[in-house]
């Protein structure tokens, strides 16, 4: 807890202690603990003299953010109309077998937190699967546990 507060307070320092730096002390937050910890959103309140429910307004405006414990690695399956009439909701199916979780969860051993997303932008290359911003393309249900294996090394 110690340890964890004063990693806030650097973040913070970092940023100069100003309000108007609320958004990037977050960010770097979100990047040293992988979500938003409430006792490191309240070290921030009190830090710069911002209300909580302010701070936790904006946590939760941003998809960006957090405030559960993430996964060392995202992956997000694509279920825009493309990659869905090619086989994305199999895909999904096959990732939320795989790693015992639904979309939306991370799995018990904090290895991955699976997402939809509504589109990527990238039909041509449908369906599509990204892994901490690695794309895969033309990605089927055959192909998941490769995928998968790449990054439980």
């Amino acid at each position: 807890m110690a340890a964890e507060k004063d990693k806030v307070q650097a973040i913070i320092a970092k940023h100069r202690g100003r309000k108007n730096n609320l958004m990037a002390i977050l960010q770097d937050i979100q990047a040293e603990f992988r979500y938003l910890p409430q006792d490191c959103l309240r070290a921030v309140s009190e830090t710069l003299d911002i209300p909580l429910v302010d701070i936790v307004g904006v946590a939760t405006f941003y998809r960006a953010f957090s405030l559960k414990p993430r996964g060392k690695h995202t992956c997000t399956v694509c279920q825009g109309t493309a990659c869905h009439v090619r086989g994305a909701p199999r895909i999904l199916d096959e990732f939320e077998a795989r790693l015992k979780v639904k979309a939306g969860q991370t799995t018990e051993d904090k290895s991955f937190t699976l997402e939809t997303v509504a589109c990527l932008g990238c039909c041509a290359i449908g369906p599509v699967v990204v892994v901490d911003n690695d794309y895969h393309a033309h990605t089927t249900v055959r192909k998941v546990g490769a995928v998968l294996k790449k990054y439980r090394k």
